[in-house]
């Protein structure tokens, strides 16, 4: 092969990984672990499955997510008091700890839900501590210009995961079981925190605080700055309705949509299929487009991604559906960057990881209150019609979001315009 077609054959680096060493560090630890996250998602759900009941698959999933509600907050503000690189560290060594527990829980057959219960806790609450850390590392490995350019790769990297880990977990599991693919999730862990332990992120810039608050005053500092703002508050109130009124709908109520009238499982894995290759061109398109006005482009993309319910309810059979759901993933995977990236580049650098900790705790914290009354919403009103008002509120959340003159007009710094 002539030299011109190797360099026609060559698949471009993102220039933030060939530009960035410690991001580069940060990058090869976290994409391994989200493709290990979505096996586990798979694994987890048939290991209960077969040792308990549909009932029990939902405490344990609860489980996971509840500790968001009590834990982020504080988490964010030791992220930011401690470093949060040392608190991710700590944060992957539970939970590689967990999940190889789990592993040999299920491998040696005496696992019982309760277990899994307080394992999946303690990764949740470890879970907590980690997403806000991330959200303020982040900034410490990048220049100005490329935070939204991180945020996406590492979007893309998760969103590749979502279409490529339930294969590999339906083939791990179908060769051997969902103990030995936890087990690897467990590693992917430990891999992630030899990448953070090598790690040396910037420092962030003095800001001449005299001394070191105790925690409750960090929190309320934090509080302080996320009201001062005046594009936080109705964000998170968007997201939450998101979170709450479209996601749990999409989770519970739409397996059912796929059992009742299309093909079950197969039309589910086709349409979460659609989702997920929808998210991957979001994150693709999020690594190249900048828009001046991040909120206004992040808001705007919401009201794409709200209307999963609708997409799911339309009638339209599996191939149909799959097609709307992949223009709900491109939305999902353009909002979460674009509002991950303002927060980042709008906060002072030594508050992201507390303020972040907002966003973490009401938008998957509340989570499990719209899991737990989406079923008997579905019930009482009917599964379709519940799906449809979801989206409904969601589409008009965002649009009163979108309404906030500090939303829709706030601006990116121009150092992050480069």
């Amino acid at each position: 092969m002539s030299p011109a077609a190797r360099r026609r054959l060559r698949i471009p680096v993102p220039g933030v990984l060939r530009r960035e060493p410690r991001y580069r560090l940060l990058f090869a630890g976290q994409a391994l672990s989200v493709i290990g996250d979505r096996i586990t998602y798979v694994a987890l759900a048939f290991a209960v499955l077969d040792i308990g009941t549909v009932a029990d698959l939902g405490w344990v999933t609860a489980a996971a997510a509840l500790p968001f509600l009590v834990v982020a907050l504080p988490g964010g503000a030791l992220s930011d008091r401690l470093g949060r690189r040392r608190v991710m560290l700590v944060a992957d060594l539970v939970r590689a700890t967990t999940q190889g527990t789990m592993a040999a829980l299920l491998l040696s057959g005496s696992a019982q839900i309760w277990m899994l219960v307080v394992l999946m806790a303690c990764f949740g609450t470890a879970d907590a501590f980690f997403g806000p850390a991330l959200n303020g590392l982040i900034p410490q490995t990048v220049g100005a210009a490329r935070v939204q350019e991180a945020n996406a790769l590492l979007g893309l990297a998760a969103n590749i995961g979502m279409v490529g880990g339930p294969v590999i977990a339906a083939a791990l599991i179908a060769a051997s079981g969902p103990g030995e693919a936890i087990a690897i999730d467990a590693a992917t862990f430990l891999v992630s925190a030899a990448c953070l332990s090598r790690l040396r992120p910037a420092q962030i810039p003095d800001e001449g605080d005299e001394a070191p608050h105790d925690l409750v005053h960090e929190l309320r500092e934090g509080w302080a700055i996320v009201t001062a703002t005046g594009w936080m508050i109705p964000g998170l109130l968007a997201l939450v309705a998101y979170h709450v009124l479209v996601l749990p709908s999409v989770f519970v109520l739409g397996p059912s949509i796929a059992q009742t009238n299309l093909d079950g499982a197969t039309s589910w894995g086709i349409i979460t299929a659609g989702f997920g290759v929808g998210a991957v061109v979001g994150s693709v398109l999020a690594l190249r487009l900048k828009p001046v006005h991040t909120l206004r482009a992040a808001f705007l993309a919401m009201l794409i991604a709200a209307l999963q319910g609708v997409f799911i309810a339309s009638g339209l059979g599996t191939v149909g559906i799959a097609a709307l759901e992949l223009f709900s993933g491109v939305g999902v995977a353009l909002l979460y960057t674009l509002w991950e990236t303002t927060i980042q580049e709008q906060i002072a650098p030594a508050a992201v990881a507390r303020v972040a900790a907002y966003d973490w705790a009401t938008s998957v914290g509340l989570m499990p209150v719209g899991l737990a009354l989406a079923g008997p919403l579905g019930t009482a009103i009917g599964i379709e019609t519940a799906m449809r008002l979801g989206s409904m509120l969601a589409v008009v959340a965002a649009l009163a979001c979108l309404a906030v003159p500090a939303v829709h007009g706030l601006r990116r710094p121009l150092a992050a315009q480069g």
